[in-house]
């Protein structure tokens, strides 16, 4: 790895952690890093062997807006940091170890700041293409005294011609887009499954409410069967006991009716008893004495009736007889 494509990706990992990684991730506080380096079948002097690529993960363990991304720079085309999943990125490295625990949650990442995350990347590079291009309308021979001071002269194929850079700088554009284009996708497919999910979730719920409720109904109605059941008998020994207890006490009663007829003395028996008897006698007596009461009322009545004309006629015959007097004084007076 060339001094200059070291310090291009010291510079790339200081400016990635400052603008992208630490501020999406409550200022650090739950960010992990782990990086490292791939080494390739190349080697300067036979002794250090020259990476494949370099790579970065991060996992941003915050709750309620996690995420978890890895970075890969290649040394021979060193202008395109590419953005990969952390499964990706353990697929690439050798003996596919696992870099985070459960991948860093990964079924549930914020891909709103994971899609801020890739822009700020792509604004470092496109920063970093321009101050390449910066200095590469320097002299021919400035370009070739500061190659040679910054690369060794063992490793001629560390240089990227002009063709490189440029087609780097025309693919990165698209790559960027099919990769938002693939994480947009991912989170539409994820947030349809967490929908579908949540739909499948409630009709479920729903099913065992309406499972319990049922069950609960059912036993709530075999309890009061049995209940009703079971204070079947209950119920016939109350009212066999209420029906024993109204007999004793009419026997009761009757005793101390019996008892009470039994304290009455012999007399009032015996007049209770003789009662009809002397009433039926007097009825003759009675009769007779109401004909003769009707009787003598006739009688009074004829006697009161007889009485009264006698008077009305005794006074008519007294005033007749004065009136008659009165005639025949006058009529001798006048002879």
């Amino acid at each position: 790895m060339s001094p200059s494509f070291q310090e291009r990706w010291y510079t790339n990992l200081r400016s990635l952690m400052e603008r992208a990684l630490t501020p999406q991730c409550g200022n650090g506080e739950d960010l992990y890093l782990i990086a490292g380096a791939v080494p390739s079948d190349r080697r300067l002097q036979d002794r250090v062997t020259i990476p494949a690529f370099v790579w970065l993960a991060a996992c941003c363990a915050m709750p309620g807006g996690g995420w978890a991304m890895g970075f890969v720079q290649h040394t021979r085309d060193g202008d395109i940091i590419e953005d990969v999943m952390v499964k990706e990125l353990e697929k690439l490295l050798p003996s596919n170890p696992q870099l985070f625990q459960d991948n860093c949650g990964e079924t549930e990442q914020d891909t709103e700041r994971m899609k801020k995350i890739l822009e700020v990347v792509n604004q470092v590079q496109d920063e970093e293409r321009t101050v390449l291009s910066k200095e590469d309308t320097r002299p021919l021979s400035s370009m070739t005294s500061e190659g040679s001071a910054l690369l060794p002269p063992e490793a001629p194929e560390e240089r990227r011609s002009f063709l490189g850079r440029l087609m780097g700088f025309i693919t990165t554009p698209v790559i960027r887009l099919f990769q938002l284009l693939y994480y947009v996708a991912v989170g539409i497919l994820k947030n349809i499954i967490y929908f579908l999910w949540f739909v499948t979730k409630q009709v479920i719920n729903g099913i065992e409410n309406c499972l319990y409720r049922l069950g609960s109904a059912t036993i709530s109605y075999f309890l009061a069967i049995g209940e009703e059941l079971a204070s079947i008998p209950w119920k016939v020994l109350k009212v066999m006991v209420k029906i024993i207890r109204a007999v004793l006490r009419i026997l009761c009663c009757l005793l101390k009716a019996v008892c009470r007829i039994l304290g009455i003395p012999v007399r009032v028996l015996v007049d209770v008893a003789t009662f009809p008897m002397h009433t039926i006698g007097a009825v003759p007596i009675v009769c007779k004495d109401i004909a003769v009461g009707l009787g003598g009322t006739i009688s009074l009545l004829f006697d009161t009736a007889f009485g009264t004309m006698g008077g009305v006629f005794q006074v008519i015959f007294s005033i007749c007889k004065k009136i008659g007097y009165r005639v025949t004084f006058d009529n001798s007076g006048e002879l």
